[in-house]
C-alpha cells in the first residue's frame, strides 16, 4: 500500500520520533511505501520546556522525512492537506499525544479524505494529556472526527477513547524499541558515564517532567534501608519543568543524596542510551499517573527488570514478581520494592521471564494489529 505517518521524525528528536522512524522501518519492510510527514515547527519555542527540538545526530538511512507542517499555521495546514490529497494514500497513519495538536492534524486529516480513498488511523498515545490546559477538549474532539480507527498503547487511552467517541478502537502493547543499539557490558558503560563499576545501579530514564514522579522516588532513596543497602541511582535526562528540577535540588541537599544519586540531566543522543541501561540492573519508573512508557520497552529491549508504579497501563507490561515489582506510588512502597528486588534472590528468575515477555512486544505483531484493524489484512 501507499502509507504515510504524519508524526515527529528526524531533524525532531525524543521517543515519538524514534517510534515514528522504527514503524515506518517496519512497514517497508513489509513491502508498502512509506513516507513520513514531520513538522518544520513542532511547538513554538515558548510552549517547548526543553533546551531544543533538534537531534544532533545523522538523519537514519532508508526513509522520505518531509519536514513540511507548521503546527500554528493555518496556511500550511490547508496546503499540507491539500497536497496529501493529491497523493491518494491508501492509509494515512497519524500520532496524537497533545491536544494541542488537533486544529493542524485535524484541519490537515479532514482535506487529504476529500479524494473518497484515503483512510485514516490514529495511533494514540494519549487522549486526555497528563498535562491539562484550556481547549484540550474542543481541540481533540475536532481532531477525532476525521479519524476512522484509533489504536492504543494501554487499556487506559482505550478507555479514554470510548468516552470521546464510538469509533472502532483496539489495544496493541507499544512495542519494543530496538533501535538504541546492542547492550555493552557493565564496565564499558561505566567507564563511559564515569562511573565505579563495583557499584550496583539503579536508573530513571527519560525527560523530567512532574507526572513522573522523580520526587518521590528521591524521597524513596533518603530511607534510611537503601542508603545501607548500597544502590545508587542514576538519573538520566533532561528537566521539562523548572519547579520540579528546584524540587529535586532542594530534596538533594536536604536528604544528601549525592553521595549516591547521580544527577545527569541533560537530553540523551540515541547513541548513549546503550551506556545508561548497560550500566543499571534494574530500571525505575516511579509515575504519579501514565498511560503507557516507552521506557518500559527501551527497558525490555535491554533485558533489564523493573519497578514500576501502580498507575495507568503500566502494570500491565510489567507483571509483579514476574519481570519486576508494581509498587504505589508513595516513596515507601517504592522504596520496599527496591530492596525486594537487591535483598532477594530473584534477580535471574525476573531477567529469565524477560526474555518470554518480550516476545509479545515485537513491531511485527504491532503491525500486523494496525493493519487488520484498518482493513482486515
Amino acid at each position: 500500500m501507499k502509507i504515510a505517518i504524519i508524526g515527529p521524525a528526524h531533524p525532531l528528536r525524543g521517543g515519538l520520533a524514534t517510534y515514528d522512524q522504527r514503524l515506518a522501518e517496519e512497514l517497508q519492510h513489509k513491502g508498502h511505501e512509506v513516507v513520513i510527514y514531520s513538522f518544520s515547527l513542532q511547538y513554538p519555542s515558548f510552549l517547548f520546556p526543553g533546551t531544543t527540538q533538534y537531534s544532533s545526530e545523522p538523519a537514519p538511512p532508508g526513509l522520505d522525512i518531509r519536514t513540511i507542517i507548521n503546527s500554528v499555521n493555518p496556511l500550511n495546514w490547508l496546503s499540507t492537506g491539500r497536497m496529501m490529497n493529491k497523493q491518494k494514500y491508501d492509509l494515512i497513519i497519524v500520532r496524537f499525544w497533545i491536544p494541542f495538536m488537533g486544529p493542524a492534524l485535524g484541519t490537515i486529516l479532514r482535506l487529504a479524505k476529500k479524494n473518497g480513498h484515503t483512510k485514516v488511523l490514529c495511533i494514540a498515545d494519549n487522549i486526555i494529556p497528563h498535562e491539562k490546559r484550556p481547549g484540550d477538549k474542543p481541540f481533540t474532539n475536532y481532531f477525532i472526527k476525521p479519524v476512522d480507527t484509533f489504536i492504543t498503547m494501554s487499556r487506559d487511552v482505550l478507555r479514554d477513547v470510548g468516552t470521546m467517541t464510538n469509533k472502532p478502537a483496539v489495544f496493541s502493547p507499544h512495542p519494543v524499541y530496538d533501535t538504541y543499539g546492542a547492550p555493552v557490558s557493565k564496565e564499558e558503560a561505566c567507564a563511559f558515564l564515569k562511573l565505579d563499576p563495583s557499584k550496583d545501579y539503579m536508573l530513571f530514564f527519560g525527560f523530567i517532567r512532574d507526572y513522573k514522579g522523580l520526587d518521590i522516588l528521591l524521597q524513596a532513596m533518603a530511607d534510611e534501608r537503601i542508603r545501607k543497602s548500597g544502590v545508587h541511582l542514576l538519573v538520566a535526562g533532561e528537566y521539562y519543568d523548572k519547579t520540579l528540577a528546584e524540587t529535586c535540588k532542594q530534596l538533594m541537599e536536604q536528604h544528601q543524596l549525592s553521595d549516591y544519586v547521580h544527577m545527569l540531566t541533560d537530553f540523551i543522543p540515541d547513541s548513549q542510551v546503550k551506556y545508561y541501561f548497560s550500566a543499571a540492573s534494574l530500571i525505575v519508573q516511579p509515575y504519579k499517573h501514565a498511560t503507557q512508557s516507552g521506557i518500559t520497552l527501551v527497558a525490555y529491549q535491554f533485558e533489564k527488570p523493573m519497578i514500576v508504579t501502580n498507575v495507568g497501563g503500566l502494570a500491565e507490561i510489567v507483571p509483579d514478581n514476574k519481570v519486576g515489582y508494581v509498587a504505589e506510588p508513595d516513596a515507601k512502597s517504592i522504596a520496599d520494592a527496591i530492596l525486594k528486588f537487591y535483598q532477594g534472590p530473584t534477580i535471574p528468575r525476573l531477567q529469565e521471564n524477560i526474555l518470554k515477555e518480550k516476545s509479545k512486544y515485537s513491531w511485527d505483531t504491532f503491525v500486523n494489529v494496525l493493519l487488520r484493524s484498518m482493513f482486515n489484512k
